[in-house]
């Protein structure tokens, strides 16, 4: 059982967390699991989404698995009539998949620009729609989106990414003005440099790292789990007001000179 005080017990709440069988996705659930909640893992392979439900039922948390491709909105409306239909009701979502694709700007296709915007932007809009419409007659809810320390700023060969996750925060901010009302708050967590292993290439670049750990004032890359706290208090009672707001958890990289 959890071990948790009321400011942050999850207990009960439903939780949908997409891009889930791994690193980022996968510590937030498990950081939502701890504290009570019943986490929905979403990923696109079956058998990998599996292995990481198993993994956090082995544990004696609640978690089940969903498995569809975000940008498939029919798969995805789906599986959130199924995850209400199971538990009657869904009370946060965490849009978290995501994809990556470097290629300097001059020679960058535009199908590929198109496909991460798909999944990095317009994926979050109707999912984060679809959960709302869902959250709205059972008394509210909690959504967060993934942005990323990039939009604000910028680094060269991922023009895209950076396009989704700053158009990301402009439509948290949307999202949370028009349905407070609704007692849906919409938030977002900001990752700097994560050890997960979409980043593992960028990891062994010994140059690469180097600039990371003299750029960031905590001096390293995040593990995963320590994005696990931010998902907790956004979803809990502690951000029961918090609604609108962009949490960076980068260790003070996106605001030094």
């Amino acid at each position: 059982m959890p071990i948790t005080t009321a400011l942050f017990d999850l207990t009960g709440r439903t939780i949908l967390i997409t891009g889930a069988s791994r690193g980022i996705g996968f510590a937030m659930a498990k950081a939502c699991a701890e504290h009570g909640a019943k986490v929905v893992l979403n990923g696109r392979n079956p058998a990998t989404l599996a292995e990481k439900v198993k993994e956090l039922t082995a544990a004696g948390h609640d978690a089940e698995g969903e498995a569809f491709d975000v940008t498939d909105e029919a798969a995805a409306v789906a599986a959130l009539d199924r995850i209400v239909g199971r538990h009657d009701a869904l009370y946060g979502l965490i849009a978290n998949a995501g994809v990556q694709h470097r290629v300097p700007v001059l020679e960058f296709p535009t199908d590929d620009f198109r496909r991460v915007v798909e999944t990095n932007l317009t994926s979050c809009f109707m999912l984060g729609r679809e959960a709302a419409k869902r959250m709205v007659p059972n008394g509210g809810g909690s959504i967060i989106n993934t942005v990323s320390m990039l939009g604000p700023i910028a680094r060269p060969t991922v023009p895209a990414y950076i396009a989704a996750k700053e158009g990301l925060r402009a439509l948290t901010r949307a999202m949370a003005v028009e349905l407070g009302g609704r007692s849906v708050r919409v938030n977002a967590i900001a990752p700097g440099y994560v050890a997960t292993e979409m980043n593992t290439a960028l990891i062994e670049n010994k140059e690469f790292n180097s600039w990371v750990e003299g750029r960031t004032p905590l001096g390293r890359w995040a593990q995963p789990d320590e994005l696990g706290g931010a998902a907790v208090f956004l979803m809990s009672p502690a951000a029961n007001f918090v609604s609108g707001h962009i949490l960076s958890v980068d260790g003070a990289m996106s605001v030094a000179v």
